[in-house]
């Protein structure tokens, strides 16, 4: 598949939405997410439309709300934006409560189309493997980086796995589980004592 010039000004819009954000706790540009999700879903067999969510995936949640919603569908089409509001667990600021918007978005996903699941799973093993490399890096210090606490991250984590596993099996969901399997293992195991 060739991608278009739609493609390219999905990348540019991307890394302007998210031109000041940082990937949280680190002073990694957020723009490298998108861009790790876009690829994941070109190389699971994405089309062009679900490679564009995917760069776009964040900027509803963490850039704009509804306003921005109505900017993606004007510029990249009704099925983009479709897929982007599939990825979002919320269009407000201030957000809902954590566990109210990962219960929902739970929910969701074991009924929402492919080309949510697609791109969503994407994103969660894009989150999950950035969290097992700052495991392995910092240890227990990376859980401050978030809202929830460490049970909640890894709780919603093994329901997310249990939630594209209800619906289908792809190559994405089993690396997904594998990561947090290996988290899981990792955070179980006591600190090695100090030489």
């Amino acid at each position: 598949m060739t991608l278009s010039s739609r493609f390219h000004e999905a990348l540019l819009y991307a890394a302007q939405v998210h031109a000041t954000q940082l990937r949280k706790g680190t002073s990694i540009p957020y723009v490298s997410h998108v861009l790790v999700v876009a690829g994941l879903v070109l190389e699971n067999g994405g089309d062009e439309d679900e490679a564009i969510a995917a760069l776009l995936h964040d900027a509803v949640e963490d850039q704009g709300g509804e306003a921005r919603l109505a900017d993606i569908r004007a510029r990249f089409g009704a099925r983009v934006a479709t897929i982007v509001l599939g990825c979002s667990d919320s269009t407000v600021m201030p957000k809902p409560p954590w566990e109210e918007r990962k219960r929902r978005y739970l929910q969701h996903l074991r009924s929402a189309p492919a080309s949510d699941r697609l791109v969503s799973a994407a994103d969660k093993l894009a989150n999950a493997r950035a969290i097992l490399a700052a495991y392995r890096a910092a240890g227990g210090g990376v859980w401050g980086r978030f809202s929830a606490s460490r049970e909640q991250i890894l709780w919603y984590y093994r329901e997310l796995v249990s939630a594209f596993r209800a619906t289908e099996t792809s190559p994405l969901v089993d690396e997904l589980d594998r990561v947090v399997m290996t988290l899981e293992t990792l955070v179980e195991q006591p600190p090695a004592p100090e030489t």
